[in-house]
């Protein structure tokens, strides 16, 4: 009798074995497999089954499957399509004539020279990032004589490529922007706009998230007037987020006489501007007409936040180099404001890796550098012009219904073709062609090799499909 009392748990721990069992993340005693660490052998899960408890598969069954990012999923099915005729005009990287991506001249020079240089060592970088990289990224954003660097009112933050500079701004505003209800500020984006912008917003806190009108599918160009009226609607200290140039998805960017109207607007109703510089160069081949906009507004004496990502005009996708650019009213506000991101960045990726930066840093603060890589980014700028005009000329010499005009008009890697969701999925099944379900296409995709082919599939596509 002895001997059985002593194999028979006590209730009081029979109760507390049954809460462990039922709790299983409160209680690390039991892992994965199910195996615990019960008195006796069989451990846990026998005792489940003596007392007739379920134990969990595990602690993650309930979680659900996410869907795929779209435009990486479009690369996958891509690359599983064995069709010869196959064209991937969804990526959104830049592609040779020979659908091959492209490693700048510049960019392998400078990594042999770092890679010569005995002195760098892989000491953490500090928490706001390569100091030279962000002086430097900062200044051909906002250009030599801008008034802010001259009055030292401006502060950056290195980030994980330009979606880590415009998450660490988005997550400053919702703590300290606008008071104390700082989530609930409206924070408008375009419609359309890159999707990750209402992800990043949304991720960073923020709960009023809305769209501006800026697309205009009839027209095929920009809604100013959509733009300017959902200004003069929206809140007072709202945030605006806005496409510094080469706007994704559409290519379609407002003229400096625009930006004009559009700066009136913001400053009258107190908008907060925070730009995404994602293509500067890439747009139009030059540096300073692609950031015309960012240094408007900074002449017009606004705050605001720029996030630059050196993914495209670098070609360094991989290496995750974005800068996050502040500029205030005065020094000390931004190093109050730099104070609170660098709390931000501790607890986000801690300090950011160097590799990417001082490639960028090595290039800008070298005159023969500098000069080098601003002829490769031209190269770039100039392939994607040249396939604008020839994907063009070859639309209109096939008599596709529809006018065209607007490939050549907008600028960037992205063409917003105006294609229908229905005429896309023709062109992905039964042409191999793959492109986004908004129309949007990457110019990079196209080559003198597929123009023919893409150009008669569109025609085929816009004559067969309504």
């Amino acid at each position: 009798m002895a001997d059985r009392d002593f194999l028979l748990p006590q209730r009081s721990t029979v109760r507390t074995m049954r809460e462990r069992l039922v709790s299983p993340v409160r209680d690390f005693r039991i892992d994965a497999l199910g195996a615990g660490a019960g008195p006796r052998p069989g451990g846990v899960r026998a005792l489940a089954a003596a007392l007739g408890l379920t134990m969990p598969v595990s602690v993650f069954a309930d979680v659900p499957q996410a869907q795929p990012v779209l435009v990486f999923k479009l690369t996958a099915d891509f690359r599983k399509d064995p069709d010869p005729r196959k064209v991937n005009l969804g990526v959104g990287a830049y592609r040779t004539d020979e659908s091959q991506p492209w490693v700048l001249p510049v960019v392998r020079k400078v990594q042999q020279q770092i890679a010569a240089n005995e002195s760098i060592n892989h000491e953490y970088l500090p928490i706001l990032g390569l100091p030279e990289f962000r002086s430097n990224a900062s200044r051909i954003a906002l250009g030599d004589d801008s008034p802010a660097i001259k009055e030292n009112r401006i502060g950056s933050v290195q980030g994980l490529g330009g979606t880590g500079a415009l998450r660490i701004g988005a997550e400053f505003l919702r703590r300290w922007y606008n008071g104390t209800k700082n989530a609930a500020t409206p924070v408008y984006v375009s419609s359309p706009t890159w999707e990750n912008h209402n992800g990043v917003f949304s991720a960073a806190g923020f709960t009023d998230i809305r769209s501006y009108h800026y697309w205009d599918a009839s027209k095929r160009g920009l809604d100013l007037q959509g733009m300017l009226q959902d200004m003069e609607n929206a809140p007072e200290f709202s945030i605006f987020v806005l496409h510094a140039c080469a706007h994704n998805p559409t290519g379609t960017d407002p003229t400096p006489e625009q930006w004009e109207k559009i700066a009136s607007v913001m400053k009258r109703r107190f908008l907060f501007p925070f730009f995404d510089s994602a293509y500067q160069g890439f747009a139009s081949g030059d540096l300073d007409k692609d950031a015309w906009a960012v240094r408007y507004f900074v002449n017009e004496g606004f705050e605001l936040f720029c996030a630059q990502s050196f993914s495209k005009n670098f070609g360094l996708y991989n290496e995750r180099v974005g800068n996050l650019i502040v500029v205030g009213k005065d020094g000390d506000n931004v190093l109050r404001v730099l104070s609170q991101m660098e709390k931000i960045v501790r607890v986000v990726w801690s300090n950011p890796p160097a590799q990417g930066a001082r490639i960028v840093a090595t290039t800008l603060s070298s005159p023969e550098l500098f000069s080098e890589w601003r002829d490769n980014v031209k190269t770039m700028a100039d392939r994607i012009l040249l396939m604008r005009a020839e994907l063009r000329s070859r639309l209109e010499a096939l008599g596709t219904p529809g006018t065209w005009s607007h490939i050549t008009d907008q600028i960037g890697m992205f063409s917003f073709t105006g294609l229908s969701a229905k005429q896309v999925e023709y062109l992905i099944n039964e042409k191999h062609i793959y492109l986004l379900p908004s129309g949007r296409i990457n110019m990079c995709g196209l080559t003198t090799k597929n123009l023919d082919y893409v150009a008669t599939s569109i025609h085929e596509a816009v004559t067969k499909i309504q």
